[in-house]
């Protein structure tokens, strides 16, 4: 039994000997504070000025533990003769961090970048509804996010970068005079062929306008007058006594002389 407890002894006291040795890596907190990663996920803060109540955030969160409120307010026109617009302002924005899992799909879909990762932890308290924070403490954080990675040089340029750097469109008539395009030039088509119009008559000879002679016009005479007889209608043809109404009128037979003969 000795020959069992020996070993174990002498394996023991060497692993305290080489734990001596060591540098312990205990933080003694919260009198030292740890060394984060820098993109450590630790609290969401919040940008109010980029925050336009569109709520995707809220509809997104697989908890449902962010609650916003806003209201419309009309904007004046920028331009005289301009349309007034309307705005959302934001009047809350609560995270409850009570039920927050940090999945950060709420800071993945905000297009405005208006929610941020922040290291800070430091936000424990004694009763779980105070864990409901509203806009001023998201705030508060945003000092403590830190400045995004830089991008690789090779990237493409982001597109939020490109829509900055573009030129408003009353500057670009004025200043891209020289890399204004060439003109298209389109080439000329082939003129139709013109319809064939009949020549006009010679002009009359002036020498035989002397030999033209105008026969005077006379009117016809009462004699030369014919009038037409006008030829009354004939009677329909007399229906025999007999025949019903209706019935077609027996049509005359004619004998020629030959037939005659032979009768």
């Amino acid at each position: 039994m000795a020959d069992g407890i020996l070993p174990g002894l002498v394996k023991g006291m060497a692993t305290t000997a080489r734990s001596l040795t060591r540098h312990a890596h205990t933080a003694e907190y919260p009198d030292v504070s740890p060394a984060l990663p820098s993109r450590s996920r630790g609290v969401i803060a919040l940008t109010e000025e980029n925050c336009t109540s569109c709520m995707l955030c809220a509809r997104e969160c697989p908890d449902w533990c962010i609650y916003i409120d806003s209201h419309k307010e009309e904007v004046a026109p920028t331009t005289p003769g301009g349309r007034a617009r309307q705005r959302n302002v934001l009047d809350r924005f609560a995270i409850d961090f009570s039920l927050c899992m940090y999945c950060g799909i709420c800071i993945e879909v905000c297009p405005f970048d208006a929610l941020h990762w922040s290291p800070e932890f430091e936000y424990a308290e004694l009763d779980i509804r105070d864990l409901l924070h509203e806009k001023d403490r998201l705030g508060a954080w945003m000092a403590t996010v830190p400045p995004p990675v830089a991008l690789d040089p090779g990237s493409a340029e982001p597109a939020e970068v490109a829509a900055a750097a573009k030129p408003a469109r009353g500057a670009g008539a004025t200043a891209g005079a020289a890399t204004a395009r060439p003109a298209r030039v389109r080439p000329a088509r082939a003129a139709a062929p013109a319809a064939a119009t009949p020549a006009d008559p010679p002009a009359p000879d002036p020498s035989h306008a002397q030999e033209t002679k105008t026969l005077p016009v006379t009117p016809p005479t009462s004699e030369q007058t014919q009038v037409l007889p006008t030829t009354p209608p004939s009677p329909p043809p007399a229906t025999p006594t007999g025949t019903p109404p209706g019935t077609p009128p027996a049509t005359p037979t004619t004998t020629s002389p030959e037939q005659e003969g032979r009768e």
